[in-house]
């Protein structure tokens, strides 16, 4: 049987989590302030992204694909790959991120609006409260299943009156690569079916480290917003 490891260890793996996120939240707020903009296709605003983290926060790893979606494209999935689309002027967008600090993985996800349209902004502004809830949901039942937190994910989502865009919401992370097991998108992610206890111990007796997501999605306006980051931590 596997020692679990010092609270020390678990201290410092919490830490090293956060120092990712504090980072790709700084990235973040550089992609909104220096490229986010319309006229310009979703895939030459991922390749500048991507020469952004480079040049800027020494990022040389993702341990997904880099998502950029705008407009109908933002209804869709992760695993989906729409067409390449241009930017709008009156748009909504979001990035979805996963990049590796010094082997620590983050994955970040913002909503961005272009324009003034009411519609667009109250779904990006649906996400937070929503994300802050479940997570708080969260926060109140150590022995939460992960479906049952995507239950109330989804839940949430309908109270802010939109529906929930994907199957899951979120997933396992930790130091790069983390635990995963080949095509099992059942037991490493916050979906229905999961019925295992989101805080039991991986098979090294180290806590499991979790990022939570929101898709909301508005199907008769063809529009969506998404927004993730670590729900264990922070």
């Amino acid at each position: 049987m596997a020692i679990p490891n010092s609270e020390t260890e678990e201290q410092s793996r919490a830490s090293y989590l956060q120092d990712a996120q504090d980072k790709a939240s700084r990235l973040f707020d550089e992609i909104e302030r220096d490229l986010i903009r319309p006229g310009v296709m979703e895939s030459e605003l991922s390749k500048q992204i991507h020469e952004l983290g480079q040049k800027r926060h020494n990022v040389r790893t993702h341990w997904h694909k880099r998502v950029v979606r705008s407009g109908p494209n933002t209804l869709k999935p992760y695993a989906e790959n729409p067409l390449d689309r241009k930017i709008g002027e009156d748009d909504i967008l979001f990035v979805d991120l996963g990049p590796v600090f010094e082997q620590w993985e983050a994955d970040f996800g913002r909503t961005f609006v272009l324009g003034n349209d009411p519609v667009k902004h109250k779904l990006r502004d649906s996400l937070e409260p929503a994300w802050k809830a479940t997570k708080a949901y969260f926060d109140a039942d150590v022995n939460i299943s992960g479906e049952q937190l995507y239950a109330f994910a989804c839940a949430q989502a309908m109270d802010a009156g939109w529906e929930f865009g994907g199957a899951h919401s979120g997933h396992l992370v930790g130091d790069f690569p983390h635990e995963r097991i080949p095509n099992d998108k059942i037991s490493f992610y916050i979906t229905e079916g999961n019925s295992s206890v989101m805080r039991s111990k991986d098979d090294k007796g180290q806590k499991r480290h979790w990022i939570l997501e929101m898709h909301l999605v508005d199907r008769e306006g063809q529009i969506g917003g998404f927004m993730e980051q670590l729900l264990t931590v922070g």
